[in-house]
């Protein structure tokens, strides 16, 4: 079995090195690359999944679809592809960048940092979901406006990406 790794970022967000996904996400983790992806399907609902309650980071909270992070030399979209099928069971019909310059740190109730360049794709599918048992424990097709409440008066319920992502995507 091999090990996944991520890629280490300089602050410019030019790739510095690389190190092992399973150590980098402590209290001082290091700016690294990854990605998020919001699925829709034909009727314009939104996925959001439950992360897994045994997650490192953000166990047990609401989500976007789903996240990753592209290995060392991997394409970035060629990586999203990857993330739908191991974690949702899914194949994308559409994939496109929206927001490809966001960037985020933030720390969980664990102390716990994300710090991320993290572009972030949306997409489509009429795949049935088949999720990871590992990744995601629930999961939902919402309407846009019903989210966009359920955030507002529950914030700590949902991921701190999410949060972050929604209102931008909005304006994209």
């Amino acid at each position: 079995m091999s090990v996944e790794q991520v890629v280490l970022l300089s602050e410019e967000g030019t790739p510095t090195g690389v190190a092992d996904k399973a150590t980098v996400h402590t209290t001082s983790t290091p700016l690294h690359l990854a990605f998020s992806c919001h699925v829709s399907d034909a009727d314009g609902r939104i996925l959001v999944t439950r992360r897994a309650l045994e997650k490192l980071t953000w166990p047990g909270v609401w989500t976007n679809s789903f996240c990753g992070h592209p290995g060392p030399g991997e394409d970035m979209e060629a990586a999203v592809h990857r993330r739908a099928k191991a974690e949702l069971g899914i194949e994308l019909d559409t994939l496109e960048v929206a927001l490809p310059d966001f960037r985020y740190r933030a720390v969980d109730a664990a102390g716990i940092v994300e710090n991320e360049i993290c572009p972030v794709y949306r997409a489509t599918t009429t795949s049935v979901l088949a999720p990871a048992a590992s990744e995601v424990v629930e999961w939902f097709w919402a309407e846009p406006d019903a989210l966009d409440t359920a955030i507002a008066a529950t914030p700590w319920a949902f991921s701190p990406w999410l949060t972050l992502q929604l209102p931008l995507l909005a304006r994209a």
